[in-house]
């Protein structure tokens, strides 16, 4: 434990650093037999969603009724989406309030917002207020918990943390344990003791739907691995649907035993371990636009996992170099002529179209497995109306594959046999 408060940074874009440190969280299940289970993605702006608003804005990407290769008897329960980022429905307490946070790949703390709130952002749901429930109790700056993150201790022996994120957005709070329910869609109850943050001053940018986030990294800090006690085993899977899909199609997230992908068309590769394993790292060897291969590296040198998947980053996040050879490419591939000095677009790649470009095929070529990405997943349209966009960024860190990429694909993170594996999927299908 840290003699003061310590920002680690993970994030929503891209992970930067990351914790040292490791526990392990007692978890107490019911109704899950050591089972797994699925949670729906509903997008915001859906008729089945609470607080639905015909007039908010459509969503980017969600989740299918039924994910297809995941065994049919795993359990379900909500989870929704909103402006590109993934939000899981679960309850906290006793009694049981619920939340929507961010569904994140990419980092390795749930957490929430909590009264009394110093500094929080506003959301158009009830705040969790930690005094009603019987079940929430702060963790001790003893405890093995309080060691797994940079933290400090308070006065009252309370254990007092700080998480930043590499978009600037920071919570503050305590860490407690707490009773956290998912209820399936058959109505299955599955609940457990979770550690997670009871954040009290938060900034960054969240919207009015995002509560706080859920860390579904492989850390033994985030949700995914606390819940592996629960359910018998860690892995998860997901599958994305892409931009522009109706809004009243839900979506799901499963977990635990039963989530593997499998069937015909699966393909593999594995999955790297770097610091406290929270970010999913793969191989990336180089990026086809159609036939035309382009290496990672212009050298030819490849970094065994040097690119990482993240749910909460919407573009695919490439270094510099790469970027620029891929977008000279697609430029070469596509018939139409580039939108060029239009302020409202600023640098980014974009065409003037009413519907998707007739562009090529990106294949992303991983370690033993082949990803192929047709122009939905990277061509999204922009605020503006009547253009797409190349959703490719460059950026100076890791490589990351984000969740434009990532749709109509079913996805599955095995984090005990340490592989990825993933299957082409029409993920608005039930």
């Amino acid at each position: 434990m840290a003699s003061s408060t310590a920002i680690i940074f993970h994030s929503r874009f891209i992970i930067i650093a990351s914790i040292l440190c490791n526990y392990l969280v007692g978890l107490l299940a019911t109704g899950s037999g050591n089972g797994g289970f699925t949670v729906e993605l509903i997008r915001r702006d859906s008729l089945e969603a609470p607080f639905h608003n015909a007039n908010t804005k459509r969503l980017d990407t969600f989740f299918p009724r039924r994910l297809k290769g995941v065994n049919s008897k795993t359990p379900q329960t909500i989870v929704k989406a909103y402006k590109g980022q993934h939000l899981m429905k679960l309850s906290i307490g006793t009694p049981p309030v619920d939340i929507y946070n961010i569904a994140d790949t990419g980092s390795g703390l749930s957490w929430t917002q909590c009264l009394p709130c110093k500094g929080c952002y506003k959301h158009i749901y009830p705040m969790f207020n930690p005094r009603k429930s019987s079940t929430y109790s702060e963790i001790s700056c003893q405890s093995d918990q309080c060691h797994a993150l940079d933290t400090k201790c308070t006065p009252k022996n309370l254990c007092e943390y700080v998480y930043g994120y590499a978009d600037g957005s920071t919570t503050q709070g305590f860490l407690a344990k707490e009773t956290v329910t998912m209820t399936s869609t058959t109505g299955e109850k599955v609940s457990a003791n979770i550690v997670f943050g009871c954040g009290h001053n938060n900034t960054g940018t969240f919207n009015d739907h995002e509560m706080g986030i859920i860390g579904l990294g492989g850390s033994v800090t985030s949700f995914t691995s606390q819940m592996g006690a629960a359910l018998g085993s860690r892995k998860f899977s997901h599958c994305l649907s892409p931009f522009g899909t109706d809004p009243n199609i839900p979506s799901k997230i499963s977990f635990g035993s039963g989530s593997e992908v499998s069937g015909n068309g699966v393909v593999s590769t594995p999955l790297i371990q770097r610091g406290d394993r929270t970010a999913y790292f793969v191989t990336l060897k180089g990026i086809s636009v159609g036939d035309k291969y382009l290496s990672y590296d212009p050298s030819g040198a490849v970094s065994e996992g040097n690119v990482l998947l993240d749910s909460g980053t919407p573009p695919m996040l490439i270094p510099e170099d790469l970027h620029n050879r891929l977008e000279a490419e697609v430029k070469k591939q596509i018939s139409l002529a580039p939108v060029v000095d239009d302020p409202e677009l600023g640098t980014q790649l974009c065409y003037k179209s009413a519907k998707n470009l007739d562009g090529p095929i990106l294949t992303l070529h991983f370690e033993g497995a082949d990803m192929k990405l047709s122009p939905s997943n990277f061509f999204i349209p922009p605020p503006k109306p009547g253009f797409f966009c190349l959703a490719v960024q460059n950026w100076p860190g890791f490589g990351t594959i984000g969740n434009f990429a990532q749709s109509n694909y079913l996805i599955g993170y095995d984090m005990e046999k340490m592989m990825l594996s993933f299957k082409q999927t029409d993920c608005t299908k039930n």
